[in-house]
């Protein structure tokens, strides 16, 4: 009878402490056993998913919810759990069921709408895409002049971007927020009315100077470097020389306004030839201005016949692009995928390389406006420079404008309590990585009162490491190409340069890891070695699976590549994870898929469907160039991941209460926010 009266005293002690679980989880009202079991899943659960071990995370809080079912906090974070583990159905349900409860308000519906449109909605093109202003860099700030007369425009990977100053004779680096970052004056005697500004593949920046009649070489630095051409009518000179634009093998083409021509250097600058004279059907140039070239046709636009004529590399004309009239002064021209981007007066036009259909995609209203060239930056925005009203404007889609930015908080560390770090991604509606992104566009609360000490500590796009975990394929029909495997992993082990983890992955009967650790130790691997023998039939979605599991943790640049000579996959090859499942564990953990062919076999749909959903890329084994590109693009992938820290001002009670957090993200008038918490330490 004593044992049974202290272990009731011992029970409703207990249930008495427990006070600060009800006062987040909302509808719990008077404490109960099932609320203190619900706690602690809870927390495990919080746990976990900060590890990165989000299955294990799913089975705590379906736990715990099963305590308390009406739980809505418990609902949310389980959502968030189906939705890194990829099973976003189950993501939107939970969400839906707590937001119908009118739990989260707009945020949680936002969220809710954002993951559904993307479900739903494939990659935008041009021709249905609108834009509006986001935000400008005006020339003139409080009667100060910043910069006068912005021309062409450059981003860079990072988020900044190279803006040419005509007026100023200055090429100005400029952050995300419209910052000066740094002022480059050109050669000695400075830069004479900058025009156009391009990107050699090494890095080097060529200036073409209308005034100076010539094109300054710089370094990816903006280090003037020498100088390409000269002032006058003969081969290799120029008479204001305006826009610029390279082909396949790094030959420049400059379009020569006051010689009515295009002139043409190889890669060392020398000149080689230059075209556009009247010829048979071509009527010849009345005044060339803007440049591009897609797939080795250059396509040249005339600002008086407001037309673009197209040419094969030698300067043969091949045909119009578009009728003439269809602008009415066009500029510069910028490529985006299989679209010309144009600058037309006051209008930023697309056109389909494809069909030649012409597409209005923004103005910049009815005020005096002329924009020189408009440019897509890492974000997906536009950025038109207006030489007339002085300003650098930045164009986003509308659908980003109305719904925002999508902020997730995907790690709190509070191990050093209350000093805390976090990890935020910031991303578009459309999945694209926010990057460039500053201390000041960040702005932390826990329970809406300002942190303390709030640093930015760093940004993925900047790292230049990365991990990679190699799945092989070993299906009967690859185990006819091992010669070519051997040499696809050796190869992207060198690439790496001793430098992050490489795993590999056998993908059997039963998928297994073969190897992990420095690419450097790999040493001479055969397939001879491998435990994983060849099977009939090889279940490719858990080895896919297994690859990515191990990459969670690691470096936030990652991605997984497939080794296949396979045409066609087993029965069983996607029989525990399905193809959207798939795609979407990697999207939302930021893992791209890239797939080497070992033989010239066309890949299985399935495999072809998740490299392009992942941003990822197909390449043969015995490509001219090799595969060393494929480390090199996964570390120039756009990632919009950054590491916050702070130090916190809450009670932890010992460490049993939850803490909340919020962490918003700006952007010129763009925002996102995210509502989350954590533990501290049990003391």
């Amino acid at each position: 009878m004593k044992k049974l009266r202290f272990a009731l005293a011992a029970f409703l002690s207990f249930s008495i402490v427990c006070t600060v679980f009800s006062s987040d989880f909302e509808s719990v009202t008077v404490e109960t056993a099932d609320s203190l079991f619900a706690e602690e899943e809870f927390r495990r659960g919080v746990q976990s998913y900060y590890r990165g071990a989000y299955n294990e995370a799913v089975l705590l809080f379906e736990k715990a919810l099963s305590y308390l079912p009406s739980e809505n906090l418990i609902l949310e974070w389980l959502g968030r759990a189906y939705y890194h583990s990829g099973m976003e159905d189950a993501a939107l349900q939970h969400w839906q069921f707590a937001s119908d409860a009118g739990y989260g308000g707009m945020l949680l519906s936002n969220r809710i709408e954002i993951v559904r449109d993307r479900r739903i909605s494939g990659k935008s093109t041009f021709s249905e895409t609108q834009y509006a202003e986001a935000g400008s860099f005006p020339g003139v700030v409080n009667g100060t002049l910043v910069f006068s007369q912005p021309a062409s425009i450059l981003a860079n990977n990072d988020g900044t971007s190279w803006v040419l100053a005509y007026g100023s004779n200055e090429l100005l680096l400029v952050d995300i927020n419209g910052f000066i970052i740094n002022r480059v004056r050109g050669p000695l005697q400075g830069f004479d009315r900058p025009m156009d500004i391009i990107r050699k593949s090494d890095g080097t920046l060529l200036v073409s100077e209308n005034a100076g009649d010539r094109i300054s070489v710089l370094d990816s630095r903006g280090n003037y470097r020498g100088t390409i051409g000269s002032k006058g009518v003969s081969l290799g000179q120029f008479v204001g020389p305006q826009y610029m634009a390279l082909d396949s093998s790094e030959n420049l083409y400059v379009t020569d306004f006051g010689n009515a021509r295009v002139s043409v250097f190889d890669k060392e600058g020398k000149p080689l030839f230059h075209f556009g004279k009247k010829d048979g059907a071509f009527p010849g140039f009345s005044a060339p201005t803007g440049i591009c070239v897609f797939s080795d046709i250059v396509y040249v636009a005339d600002a008086i016949k407001g037309t673009i004529y197209s040419f094969d590399r030698a300067g043969n004309y091949t045909g119009m692009l578009v009728p003439e009239k269809t602008f009415s002064r066009p500029e510069a021209m910028r490529l985006s995928e299989d679209y010309i981007i144009i600058s037309d007066g006051n209008r930023i036009c697309s056109v389909d390389l494809s069909t030649g259909a012409v597409y209005e995609n923004g103005r910049t209203g009815s005020g005096p406006s002329r924009i020189i060239c408009a440019a897509p930056d890492a974000n997906g925005n536009i950025m038109a420079s207006d030489i007339v009203s002085n300003e650098i404007y930045v164009m986003s889609k509308m659908t980003e404008l109305v719904g925002g930015l999508f902020v997730q908080v995907e790690r709190v560390n509070a191990d050093k309590f209350p000093n805390v770090t976090l990890e935020i991604k910031v991303e578009n509606r459309q999945r694209q990585p926010v990057m460039g992104l500053k201390a000041e566009n960040f702005y932390l609360t826990e329970n809406g009162i300002p942190v303390a000490n709030q640093s930015l500590e760093g940004s993925a796009f900047s790292n230049q490491v990365c991990d990679i975990t190699v799945v092989i394929d070993r299906s009967l029909e690859t185990s006819q190409h091992n010669e070519a495997l051997e040499a696809a992993l050796k190869e992207i082990a060198t690439s790496m340069a001793g430098k992050g983890t490489l795993t590999v992955v056998s993908s059997g009967t039963v998928p297994s890891i073969e190897y992990t650790g420095s690419p450097a130790d790999l040493g001479d691997f055969t397939v001879a070695a491998l435990k994983t023998s060849v099977a009939e039939n090889c279940p490719t979605d858990l080895a896919l699976r297994l690859a990515a599991n191990g990459l969670i943790t690691g470096e936030k640049k990652r991605a997984v590549v497939y080794l296949t000579g396979a045409s066609t996959l087993s029965h069983a090859s996607f029989q525990t994870y399905g193809l959207s499942d798939m795609a979407a564990y990697y999207n939302n953990n930021g893992i791209s898929l890239y797939t080497v062919k070992l033989s010239q076999n066309a890949l299985p749909e399935e495999i072809t469907y998740i490299t392009e959903t992942t941003n990822g890329d197909i390449q043969f084994v015995y490509r001219p160039e090799g595969l060393k590109n494929i480390v090199a693009d996964v570390v120039s992938l756009p990632n919009g991941s950054y590491q916050l820290s702070y130090t916190s001002s809450l009670d932890t009670n010992f460490g049993k209460d939850y803490l909340p957090l919020e962490a918003e993200a700006y952007l010129l008038n763009r925002s996102g926010r995210d509502e989350i918490g954590y533990y501290a330490p049990l003391e």
